[in-house]
């Protein structure tokens, strides 16, 4: 088994969602993206509020995922973009999959 990184993010327009999956397949930051349609349910300014969102996960390297996050918040339309990510373990041929997609 090895390690890759999830990194995901939530957008409340899913063109934007696609874009910013397709720039870091363009710019070679992710292997791979997806993307789901979501109810959010969250406290902003004190309101909870409930909105249709899209979530992206773009699996990558451990060593760029700080990268694909800082540039997922780079394209990001809201003012405060939630990027959160994390190490997985896959199968070594996935993680070779990742590595050779990023590289």
């Amino acid at each position: 088994m090895s390690d890759i990184a999830i990194v995901q993010a939530t957008f409340g327009d899913p063109a934007e969602a696609a874009l910013v999956a397709r720039k870091l397949l363009e710019e070679k930051l992710a292997a791979c993206t997806s993307l789901m349609p979501v109810t959010s349910v969250y406290r902003w300014q004190d309101v909870v509020e409930e909105a249709a969102e899209t979530v992206l996960t773009a699996k990558t390297t451990l060593d760029l995922a700080t990268q694909v996050a800082a540039r997922i918040a780079q394209l990001h339309s809201y003012d405060l973009p939630v990027v959160e990510r994390w190490a997985v373990a896959v199968d070594d041929a996935v993680a070779s999959w990742v590595r050779d997609s990023t590289g």
